[in-house]
């Protein structure tokens, strides 16, 4: 008898994936499109939210707007007509708005007027160098600019070469803001370092995400029975106490994050040229035990946190954790013949197709309750396009990189037909 084909190797699926990630670029391009500057956060109609009281114009949040750019070069590699204009779009307003001229570094937040929200934070830093790293793979004029940029602010004021990971946060001029030391950041910026080693061949990303990687995953979820600490204090000894945002700083551990380290850990091996021994292992790991201790046992999805004892903390089920887990079965299964990655991969893109893609309107809605109906408790409207292509297109590209980059190598050939690994 013979073996069936997994979904990502056959051209029907291949083909709903391919289609999935047109039907989000156009559910968000041009509606998205702000003409006073950078991108509108969509209500779950795809309208722009409403203006909030206090701000003048919408208020822009610097990981929204990177996002934004990231995802239309990603679109421009597709072949997307219009792409360009939301490239040029929002590398204008990163420039221009968000970044600081005085002080140097990026605003977290902008509105018409100014900064709405004047912090620098490493984790909107991380994808700055994201953006800047998509923008220059796909030959944008001003990508340079800002790589030349944000990297120099990243070493000048985020780095401790000491231990190898950034630091967190500072006011306006650079003061420091308190001791805090957090993954999620450093977890984005290891993203976003493998994409600029990828746009310029510059070996110094690759080792920095590397040392990122070793003290999070192969020292502390090591130590932890592979759940990923989220909360670490100047010294970066794990804080299992720390109660902070309920978004970006979520008490206890997030099953999210670890299936997302999981996919991140192939892709630095794959570009380390498979010799970081330790990863392979650990991604599997990681991967096993949050979809073990996070996957709710009733309809599916993952809860959003766990507590240390890995019972459910917040019960929410939210978009970007399936998203992640998308993607990390995928590339999973690509380097490993496990038939678990494969049932995990449909199992979760299952669970994605019947309650988080948003078939009337359009996207996905980023919150389900107990029920599994949408709520808007900590997102509001549809809050996001990264994740959700990202997930739809990682299963379709090799795992040896990162999406424009495998956009970029696969121009001329059919993503229909599965790669060749």
């Amino acid at each position: 008898m013979q073996k069936p084909l997994k979904w990502i190797d056959q051209p029907t699926h291949r083909q709903w994936l391919l289609d999935h990630s047109q039907t989000l670029i156009r559910f968000f391009q041009t509606r998205s499109f702000n003409s006073a500057g950078g991108f509108f956060t969509l209500a779950t109609d795809g309208s722009p939210l409403a203006q909030k009281p206090g701000f003048t114009g919408a208020n822009r949040q610097l990981h929204e707007t990177t996002r934004m750019v990231h995802c239309a070069a990603i679109a421009h590699l597709l072949g997307v007509p219009g792409a360009d204009r939301n490239i040029d779009h929002g590398m204008k307003y990163l420039w221009s708005s968000h970044r600081d001229s005085h002080n140097g570094g990026y605003f977290w937040a902008v509105d018409d007027t100014g900064a709405t929200d004047s912090k620098k934070q490493a984790y909107g830093h991380a994808f700055v160098l994201l953006a800047a790293s998509s923008a220059k793979v796909v030959g944008h004029p001003d990508a340079d600019q800002l790589l030349d940029d944000i990297s120099e602010v990243l070493h000048a004021r985020f780095w401790d070469n000491t231990i190898g990971a950034t630091t967190e946060e500072y006011a306006t001029d650079w003061q420091k803001i308190d001791s805090y030391r957090g993954q999620n950041s450093n977890m984005h910026l290891t993203e976003a370092l493998m994409a600029a080693f990828e746009a310029t061949n510059d070996s110094n990303y690759l080792t920095m995400a590397t040392r990122i990687a070793d003290l999070i995953i192969n020292r502390h979820a090591r130590e932890n029975d592979w759940r990923v600490p989220e909360h670490f204090d100047a010294n970066w000894n794990v804080d299992k106490g720390y109660t902070g945002d309920p978004v970006f700083r979520p008490a206890g551990t997030t099953p999210g994050h670890a299936l997302e380290w999981s996919r991140l850990l192939i892709q630095l091996w794959e570009l380390g040229g498979r010799q970081l021994d330790w990863a392979v292992d650990a991604s599997k790991n990681l991967f096993f035990t949050a979809v073990e201790t996070g996957w709710a046992d009733s309809a599916g999805g993952f809860y959003y946190t766990l507590n240390w004892d890995n019972t459910p903390a917040q019960t929410d089920k939210f978009w970007w954790p399936c998203a992640e887990g998308i993607a990390a079965a995928a590339v999973l299964g690509m380097i490993d013949d496990d038939p678990r990655f494969e049932e995990w991969y449909r199992r979760i893109l299952g669970f994605t197709n019947n309650y988080l893609i948003d078939h009337k309107n359009g996207g996905w809605h980023p919150e389900l309750d107990a029920t599994y109906q949408p709520v808007s408790n900590v997102f509001e409207g549809k809050p996001d396009l990264y994740h959700s292509l990202q997930a739809s297109l990682i299963p379709l590209l090799k795992s040896t990189g990162s999406i424009t980059r495998g956009l970029l190598a696969s121009q001329g050939k059919s993503l229909i037909q599965a790669p060749v690994c």
